[in-house]
């Protein structure tokens, strides 16, 4: 959230706008990102997503700030320090960072943020990996309930969900991203 406590506001968000619909707009919230991000980054940042949806939205991202430096993508299911609760997720991908880590300015980029542990996990990974000179998070959306102290410098927008419910980033055929609600 390019350094503030409040969400910028967003079309889900703004005054004057109808009620949002029960999901927020992917693709929208993905322009944000973008608007946000293009004044900090340059041809140099190192873009890395983490699987899944936050590969899809690191792709977009890439793209559309046009940096150089080639995507980084982070599987970090060995990392997460609840892997003997939930066990190793089924489809598990392997991370590739195309380009030196050491003093790079590095953006973490995340579909859904919620309790933190993921990004710890994926800082522990990055590191295996060198030593960044800077590490800044980007999220599509924030859906809260953190249980660590983690925050997005980037944030696309926020939204509210009970603990028994998920926010699912969906990609079509097209590319196009959207989210699904899944009750658990």
């Amino acid at each position: 959230m390019a350094c503030g406590t409040f969400a910028p506001l967003t079309p889900m968000n703004k005054p004057g706008f109808p009620p949002p619909s029960p999901l927020p707009d992917a693709e929208l919230l993905l322009g944000t990102l973008v608007d946000l991000m293009k004044p900090v980054v340059t041809g140099d940042t190192g873009i890395v997503g983490i699987h899944t949806g936050g590969v899809w939205v690191a792709e977009r991202l890439h793209a559309a700030l046009g940096i150089k430096t080639p995507l980084g993508t982070l599987d970090v299911s060995f990392y997460r320090d609840d892997f003997g609760k939930i066990g190793l997720h089924r489809d598990v991908k392997s991370s590739e960072l195309p380009f030196d880590v050491e003093g790079r300015h590095l953006v973490l980029i995340d579909d859904v943020l919620y309790t933190g542990r993921t990004i710890r996990a994926a800082m522990n990974v990055l590191f295996d990996y060198g030593r960044p000179a800077r590490i800044q998070l980007a999220a599509l959306v924030d859906r809260g309930g953190r249980e660590l102290p983690v925050a997005a410098d980037f944030l696309g927008g926020n939204i509210r969900l009970a603990v028994s419910q998920s926010l699912e980033l969906i990609r079509g055929d097209a590319g196009k991203l959207s989210f699904k609600l899944n009750e658990n």
